[in-house]
């Protein structure tokens, strides 16, 4: 309650008003009331398809309510596009970095906006590079404004997008989740940026998938489900679970899901593998029917064994056996040969093709399925692609839909479908459910579950620990490109998992 009264005394900004949008026959939401006050953080959460973004969309003005209002000020305004509310001092950074990479930061910065001028009517560089420079000191960034825009790591890319927003005197900040491509490291100094946007007055509605975040930076939660506001209330008086249940109608423990397989015979032994400075000296073997968990720090060179058994990268030392016998393999197509599907911790950029569809990304590395002849043949690969998109369930988009235009949960979707479609006798998963839903996650749960009980192997390398100690049957804890511990499942803990991946002795018994 005490954020309700110190909200209280705040300025409202702006709100919608009741306000519900169609698209045809397809209702995105309905008779929302949101209310934004000045040096306030509101988290939206909820499944993919819960409307967060089309609630984001009718606030920035891209798109108008089909009914209710947007009020700025305390006054009814209607924004035509996102010029009229960038005008208004709406702005949105999206998920994906919006900046273009050829031009520098200070143009960046200043794309879009009335920019200084000399007495005869020249652009005035120096103060652009000045004004740009002071916006970036203020976010903590210290970097040549004169840098082209494609060297900036994804953090400082964000850091750039909120400067031109604080450049176009941004009153309001949507920011569409901010964190899904950044390390801990970098995540932590934006939430430093975000503290920073409160105590200017800024208000800042946040998109989130990752419920941790709700609570370390929000101040109220508004969670949305099938297009319905469920509830509106200050993180203080919030729980995890209590958001789950909200945004998906069931308890937190219901989302993961688990059933009792056999673990049958050793298909992948690797002894002493490395791959020069990323990793040395990594054993183990991974069982037909096992779940097998890799946990550490970013950094600590997990994602680097799943590229290197999958042929991505190369093995500098050590041995790998498969199903006994020694393998060599040292790209894509022999890890195919040799059974070996994975799925990609970088899907937009690994795992996808982003202009084609649906179907051409499910069936682009099983082709030689559906090869007549010198023909393809197309009814085989509809059908195929079809019953793919079931057994995951893909929603909400057609098989001919681009996948760009699918939300993050069905992107991973499909990229599991992909790796699915050849069979893999042994599945590597790199953060399966980085960057989506709730409901998505719980679907990829039951796949992985589903893999397991049919006899396949599953490699998972995730950050998220509960999901490992939901998941999995053993795990692996790296540390600084080395295996530290492994821990079977009766001895599965966050304490001691969590200190092994740190550095630090614990008791596990304690």
């Amino acid at each position: 309650m005490q954020e309700v009264s110190s909200t209280s005394r705040r300025q409202l900004l702006c709100a919608l008003r009741n306000v519900s949008k169609r698209f045809g026959n397809i209702q995105a939401c309905q008779g929302i009331d949101l209310e934004l006050f000045t040096g306030e953080v509101v988290a939206v959460v909820g499944e993919n398809g819960a409307g967060k973004s089309t609630v984001s969309k009718c606030l920035y003005g891209l798109y108008s309510p089909s009914e209710g209002h947007v009020e700025f000020d305390g006054k009814p305004v209607e924004f035509r596009g996102p010029s009229d509310g960038e005008n208004a001092g709406i702005v949105m950074i999206p998920q994906e970095l919006d900046l273009f990479p050829e031009l520098s930061v200070v143009e960046n910065i200043w794309m879009g906006l009335e920019r200084p001028r000399r007495w005869f009517g020249a652009f005035d560089a120096g103060a652009m590079e000045k004004r740009a420079r002071e916006l970036l000191h203020r976010l903590g960034l210290f970097v040549d404004v004169n840098t082209p825009a494609k060297l900036l790591s994804a953090a400082n890319g964000k850091l750039v997008e909120v400067a031109r927003a604080l450049n176009a005197n941004a009153r309001v900040i949507i920011m569409d989740e901010p964190t899904a491509s950044l390390t801990e490291r970098e995540v932590f100094n934006l939430f430093s940026v975000v503290r920073s946007l409160k105590r200017s007055n800024v208000a800042v509605l946040y998109i989130t998938h990752r419920l941790d975040e709700v609570f370390e930076v929000c101040d109220r939660a508004v969670v949305l489900r099938d297009g319905r506001m469920i509830s509106d209330r200050p993180t203080s008086d919030e729980t995890v679970s209590g958001l789950v249940r909200k945004m998906v109608g069931r308890p937190v423990e219901q989302l993961f899901v688990r059933h009792p397989h056999e673990i049958g015979d050793v298909v992948l032994e690797v002894e002493g593998l490395g791959s020069g400075s990323a990793f040395q000296d990594v054993s183990f073997r991974l069982h037909e029917g096992e779940i097998l968990g890799i946990s550490g720090l970013i950094g600590a060179g997990r994602s680097e064994i799943a590229e290197t058994l999958f042929g991505l990268r190369d093995r500098t030392a050590g041995t790998v056996r498969l199903n006994g016998e020694i393998s060599n393999i040292s790209s894509v197509q022999g890890a195919f040969r040799h059974g070996i599907g994975m799925v990609p911790e970088e899907r937009r950029t690994l795992g996808l093709i982003l202009p084609f569809s649906v179907k051409h990304n499910v069936t682009f590395s099983s082709l030689l399925k559906f090869m007549r002849s010198i023909f393809i043949d197309t009814s085989a690969e509809d059908k195929f692609a079809e019953n793919a998109a079931k057994e995951v369930t893909i929603v909400g988009a057609g098989l001919d839909d681009p996948v760009s235009a699918l939300s993050g949960g069905n992107q991973q979707k499909v990229v599991v479908a992909k790796a699915l479609a050849r069979n893999p006798k042994i599945l590597i998963l790199d953060e399966p459910t980085r960057g989506v839903d709730i409901g998505a996650k719980s679907e990829i749960y039951r796949i992985i579950d589903g893999l397991a009980k049919q006899g396949h192997a599953v490699l998972m390398i995730s950050s998220e620990l509960n999901e490992i100690l939901a998941m999995c049957d053993r795990t692996l804890v790296m540390r600084e490109g080395r295996l530290v511990r492994s821990f079977d499942r009766k001895d599965f803990s966050p304490d001691v998992i969590g200190s092994a991946a740190a550095g630090v002795t614990v008791d596990s018994h304690a």
